[in-house]
């Protein structure tokens, strides 16, 4: 096993699609569909459509924790699901077939008690022939100290891990304090991760190197939306522009980019090649319907494509 993904915020997307989105009207809505999701789950289940195997370990609570097991053995994911009192959460994702519009609604995650945190770092620390790469991905339960993001990074790098993390807000502010191999924040995250009111393209490479040369992060992945992302190190910086596809959702996306950076650190690739796959794969996602990911066909057809 080379990769190991970690979701203490996990959820089963329920997606569907109604004609015509109105207030005050009863819809009727087409049979809905039920993915599992959260960020290392779907960057999990994105390695796996690129035949890279990763324990994926998640928080599983209640009536909806045991369908989201279900939902990732039917996937033939190698799970590593940790109990806990209270129930998974939901997402809620409506096309309307009208005009293709798209409305997300997302639930909050209720948080874990302090003797399951404790728990769980343990079962973290009992894992044996442990991965090289450890992703933690998503948000964060209401009312769970970030600190723990802390210690869960702590336990990784002592097991020789290199340390990706894609979150946001207080999570990622702790994770850059302790320092990891890779972030992916956006250019605004980038700007309050420095200190910075707002930065612009010319700016965020001194803010990018600022993190680098503090220890940070090795690699800082600057996500730029419809114009790619540019990649920097200590070396230098690479930057990627987006291809142009029809996009249809861009749910997952941010999780395949990373399934696609891990792709490229297990295969030993270039820098370069390294944020092409990344590229590739999140832009690939975005031609999926709703939660969706990739179809790999897709991402080495873009791959080949790039510039």
């Amino acid at each position: 096993m080379k990769a190991l993904t970690i979701t203490i915020n996990p959820c089963v997307d329920k997606s569907t699609s109604v004609k015509g989105i109105v207030p005050e009207k009863k819809l009727r809505c087409n049979i809905p569909k039920y993915e599992p999701g959260g960020g290392g789950i779907n960057v999990s289940r994105a390695l796996k459509r690129l035949k890279v195997e990763a324990l994926t370990l998640f928080i599983s609570g209640g009536r909806t924790g045991k369908l989201l097991e279900t939902l990732l053995q039917n996937e033939n994911l190698q799970t590593m699901p940790f109990p806990v009192e209270n129930e998974t959460r939901e997402n809620f994702i409506v096309v309307d077939s009208l005009n293709q519009q798209q409305f997300r609604f997302g639930f909050p995650g209720l948080s874990c008690t302090e003797s399951e945190q404790k728990a769980l770092l343990k079962t973290l620390e009992s894992i044996t022939d442990f991965p090289k790469i450890s992703v933690i991905s998503g948000s964060l339960p209401d009312g769970l100290n970030a600190q723990f993001i802390k210690e869960i990074i702590q336990i990784c790098k002592h097991k020789n891990s290199k340390v990706i993390i894609d979150t946001s807000g207080e999570s990622l502010e702790v994770a850059v304090q302790e320092g990891v191999f890779l972030i992916k924040p956006n250019i605004g995250e980038l700007a309050t991760l420095t200190g910075n009111n707002e930065l612009n393209l010319q700016t965020m490479e001194a803010a990018a190197k600022e993190l680098i040369n503090k220890g940070a992060a090795e690699i800082v992945v600057v996500s730029l939306g419809a114009s790619g992302a540019t990649l920097f190190y200590k070396n230098g910086k690479i930057h990627q522009p987006a291809p142009l596809v029809k996009v249809k959702s861009t749910v997952g996306a941010g999780d395949s980019m990373v399934a696609g950076m891990v792709y490229a650190l297990i295969n030993n690739s270039s820098m370069k090649d390294l944020l092409r796959m990344g590229i590739a794969c999140g832009s690939a996602t975005t031609m999926a319907e709703g939660t969706a990911l990739f179809d790999t066909e897709n991402v080495f057809k873009i791959l080949n494509e790039l510039d």
